[in-house]
């Protein structure tokens, strides 16, 4: 049976039991969100022990190098020695705006007080002072004067209550990451791009799209955004305004519960997307949101020619 040490204490691992699940049984407040190894938001260092190799999924090589890995999806074969994260892995930061998109996402910006290098469309974890951590993709570019979040409001929701009702302005926040694949990269600027996503999955699409026609890329660029209803639709006028600056852009909105609006399809989106690009074949892709719709959209896509190591993809899990 495996012990670990976190703290101070000792902790004894039940059998098959993960180091965060043995954590939190014993009490201890350890920051965490999705419980599947998928966001990070639950990252530790080890300082003594064996890792099992399936602890580090999606962590940058000097992280894993600096011994952090992901307490979610450890299941150690010994003892370990495991502490918080160090300054190296999170930036400080602060709220600087809160404002409505939609009735129910909120776009959150976020000014570094120290160099945050990211990508337009990865994923980071922002940890509150009471060390609720959360995972949002990043919707800004690189440059721009602060991190833009999209954020959805759920029911019940500790880190989307806080934030749309505490009066967080001012508020000092730690980013970890960045993480993730989908971002653009820059060559291959005559190849056709695919971008879906659903709800919030916009966010990373909203960054990467921006980002590839500053970087001019030249051939078309095709963004299918999708959620239930038409109020969902969030920065229609601003991705409308766009594709009408940049001839090599279309945006598609789709509702699964429609009425027949002007310029919105109706359907379910995996449906329309196969329908409307049936032939994707030399195409690059990209797929974010609900994991479900993920799933289905990345296996038409392929179906439909496109390359499984042209297809990037996040899935929004919810918190555990």
């Amino acid at each position: 049976m495996a012990t670990i040490h976190h703290g101070g204490q000792k902790y004894e691992l039940q059998p098959g039991e993960s180091v965060l699940d043995g954590l939190l049984r014993n009490g201890v407040a350890a920051a965490h969100a999705c419980k599947s190894g998928s966001c990070g938001s639950c990252m530790m260092r080890v300082l003594e022990g064996e890792l099992p190799s399936s602890s580090q999924p999606g962590l940058k090589d000097s992280w894993k190098a600096q011994g952090y890995f992901l307490p979610c999806v450890c299941v150690p074969n010994g003892d370990l020695t495991a502490c918080e994260v160090g300054s190296d892995a999170r930036v400080p930061a602060r709220v600087t705006s809160v404002d409505y998109l939609s009735a129910d996402v909120l776009r959150v910006g976020l000014r570094c007080e120290a160099p945050f290098e990211f990508q337009a469309g990865q994923y980071l974890t922002v940890i509150s002072q009471k060390g609720l951590a959360r995972s949002y993709s990043i919707a800004s570019l690189p440059d721009e004067s602060s991190i833009e979040l999209h954020v959805r409001l759920i029911p019940n929701g500790r880190m989307s209550g806080w934030l749309s009702k505490g009066s967080p302005l001012g508020a000092q926040v730690q980013l970890q990451g960045p993480s993730g694949e989908c971002f653009y990269v820059p060559g291959r600027s005559e190849q056709a791009m695919l971008l879906v996503g659903t709800g919030t999955g916009l966010a990373p699409l909203y960054g990467i799209v921006r980002e590839a026609l500053r970087s001019g890329h030249s051939g078309d660029i095709h963004l299918v955004h999708g959620a239930l209803r038409p109020a969902g639709l969030y920065l229609r006028a601003e991705l409308a305004a766009l594709a009408a600056a940049y001839p090599k852009l279309s945006y598609t909105p789709v509702v699964l519960n429609g009425e027949g609006e002007s310029g919105v399809v109706t359907g379910s989106i995996d449906a329309v997307v196969a329908e409307k690009f049936s032939s994707l074949a030399g195409w690059r892709g990209f797929v974010c949101g609900d994991p479900g719709i993920v799933r289905s959209l990345k296996k038409k896509l392929f179906l439909a020619g496109m390359p499984m190591r042209d297809i990037y993809s996040d899935a929004f899990l919810p918190s555990a």
